[in-house]
């Protein structure tokens, strides 16, 4: 159409409904509906890398249960249970899931490629050790008895769990030959196991360790003792990641807290923040617990109220 100065302007297309593309609204909803993440306390706790770690981690679960048993042709379809945790490669978008999956990348910092790894051989040493089986063994009361608790929470809901090294004054009994070398070890990780029950991991995800040292010295720890101490560390370490809330120390001998600090520059900084060494005596002990455990929940052997072991 000519204008009043004659120069032509050119008309304003009318749009109708079939000259607009647009993505049909049921689609959108479904996009949109694949998109949503599950969530729990914790995972609304993880940062924006984390989730783009986590899912690409989850996208490749059938892979890693493949991985993990070779030998077991319906492994990628097949789900798995960790501690508590049913893991379904066919429904992996679970918050509980999300939680477990993010120790491993946590552990790994972030690198999908070796958490994968630290996953798969988790997995097969889970199956190896027969985890199940060690949870229905009878360990003799004597000698593992009072050993280790697990009694009460921290303020915040963590449970906790006392190791007491000097419980039992019969080394021999508890590290005497091979066969109760790995008994030992069984024990400690169906104890670990029986710890991480007690997470839910919605809100809970991790657990606080004491380490009670009363009645050991430098002398009672024979050559079974230190290998039984660092097979287990090993074992946590590498199939039990970023469980661990904060491991006290307590009534540890001078000559053991100086060999912690000689030692203090090749721990990492993440390790060494959950550590803390704790001199003898209830004053000094309870001083340090307090701030994390109510009295209410707290032994009285270490200052505390409650009636426990």
């Amino acid at each position: 159409m000519p204008s009043a100065t004659g120069t032509v302007i050119a008309a304003t297309p009318v749009l109708t409904p079939s000259s607009v593309s647009s993505v049909p609204a049921e689609s959108e909803d479904t996009n949109k509906a694949e998109d949503v993440e599950p969530q729990n306390t914790l995972t609304q706790r993880f940062t924006e890398a984390e989730w783009k770690a986590l899912k690409e981690f989850r996208a490749s679960l059938s892979a890693i249960l493949t991985e993990a048993f070779p030998g077991d042709e319906t492994a990628k379809e097949k789900p798995v249970t960790m501690w508590g945790v049913k893991i379904d490669p066919a429904n992996p978008k679970d918050a509980k899931i999300s939680v477990v999956l993010m120790k491993f990348l946590r552990a790994r910092n972030l690198s999908t490629t070796e958490a994968r790894e630290m996953f798969v051989n988790t997995l097969r040493w889970r199956k190896s050790f027969n985890i199940e089986a060690a949870l229905e063994e009878k360990f003799p009361e004597d000698i593992f008895g009072q050993l280790a608790h697990v009694y009460g929470h921290d303020k915040e809901g963590r449970p906790v769990v006392y190791n007491l090294y000097g419980a039992n004054k019969d080394l021999k009994a508890v590290f005497g030959d091979v066969q109760r070398f790995i008994r030992l070890c069984r024990w400690r990780v169906a104890l670990m196991e029986r710890s991480t029950e007690l997470l839910d991991f919605n809100e809970i995800d991790q657990a606080i360790q004491i380490h009670d040292y009363e009645g050991v010295s430098l002398t009672s720890r024979d050559a079974n003792s230190k290998a039984a101490a660092a097979e287990a560390t090993n074992i946590f370490q590498s199939h039990y990641p970023e469980l661990l809330y904060k491991k006290f120390f307590i009534n540890v001998p001078t000559i053991l807290n100086w060999i912690f600090w000689v030692f203090k520059p090749v721990i990492s900084a993440n390790t060494l923040a959950k550590m803390s060494v704790v001199g003898t005596g209830t004053h000094a002990i309870n001083k340090a617990l307090i701030p994390f455990i109510d009295a209410k929940e707290l032994p009285e052997r270490y200052g505390g109220e409650a009636k426990a072991f």
